[in-house]
């Protein structure tokens, strides 16, 4: 689907196997609460734990993030997904800067499947900001005013970070699949992409990129963010630097055009026979 630009080109990792070492990314769960499907992932077990291998989470961690960037360098968007309490700082955090949408908070069901109603709310929490500003907000009563407040609260709480997402994202990066399943059900549904952190009580195969890591520990999921994050930044960066480089040219090409003394007089002298043409046929008519 997302695949990386030249096939020959000699890739450089984005991360090394002592970084994950280090972060702990290769502990998976207790052997008893395994998914089958997390076999091909597993290195081994270790006192009851699985131990996840680090050099296919190494490979799948580079190839997701090879398809984030064309994602972001095609100017798409790219949700993200984690409500878990150890997840939602980090990621919240981290993906701020890149300008993407998440979903912190509680998933509200049908937030995908059912858009349109969750672009109302959002126009409803735009309405109450343009009343605040404008002064109609003042002019309420002290009861009335309580009310909005809160529903105001309530809505950013909900959908504050998703406010300037007007269509369906690209792609979603899912922090354990296995909590967040209404939303791993609603891509499928809607044919989106699906990015995530799998661990080794998960169900890979319905994920499009999955990366396998544990998705309990914080420094674990601060790193396989980070390294997804700075992907992402990559390929905004480098939309950013092409689309400055093509508004270039169009202003090089302009100002060649209006400087270039031979065009001008070619231009003029074309102008000059159309009005000679033009003249002709009155000139006809007085003889």
């Amino acid at each position: 689907m997302f695949k990386s630009k030249n096939v020959n080109e000699k890739h450089m990792s984005r991360t090394d196997f002592n970084e994950l070492l280090d972060a702990g990314v290769h502990f998976g769960h207790l052997k008893r609460k395994w998914n089958p499907a997390m076999a091909p992932y597993i290195f081994m077990e270790r006192n009851g734990i699985h131990i996840i291998d680090l050099q296919k989470t190494e490979a799948k961690l580079d190839e997701a993030c090879d398809a984030l960037k064309q994602i972001a360098r095609s100017g798409k968007k790219i949700l993200f997904v984690a409500t878990k309490k150890q997840a939602k700082e980090i990621v919240a955090e981290s993906v701020k800067p890149t300008k993407m949408p998440y979903v912190t908070e509680r998933w509200a069901g049908g937030m995908l499947t059912n858009f349109p109603t969750i672009r109302r709310a959002i126009k409803r929490m735009t309405s109450i900001d343009k009343m605040m500003q404008d002064g109609t907000f003042d002019n309420m009563a002290k009861r009335e005013k309580l009310q909005i407040t809160r529903q105001r609260a309530k809505l950013d709480k909900q959908l504050g970070s998703i406010a300037d997402m007007n269509r369906l994202p690209a792609a979603m990066f899912i922090v354990d699949i296995t909590k967040e399943h209404i939303a791993v059900r609603e891509a499928q549904k809607l044919n989106i992409p699906l990015f995530a952190i799998v661990d080794t009580n998960s169900d890979p195969r319905n994920i499009d990129f999955p990366i396998p890591a544990n998705d309990d520990a914080s420094k674990s999921i601060a790193l396989i963010i980070d390294k997804v994050t700075a992907a992402i930044s990559e390929g905004l960066s480098e939309r950013k630097s092409e689309r400055e480089k093509d508004n270039a040219e169009k202003e090089k090409k302009k100002a060649a055009r209006k400087t270039d003394p031979k065009k001008s007089r070619a231009r003029k002298e074309e102008g000059e026979e159309s009005a000679e043409t033009k003249e002709s046929p009155s000139d006809d008519k007085q003889e």
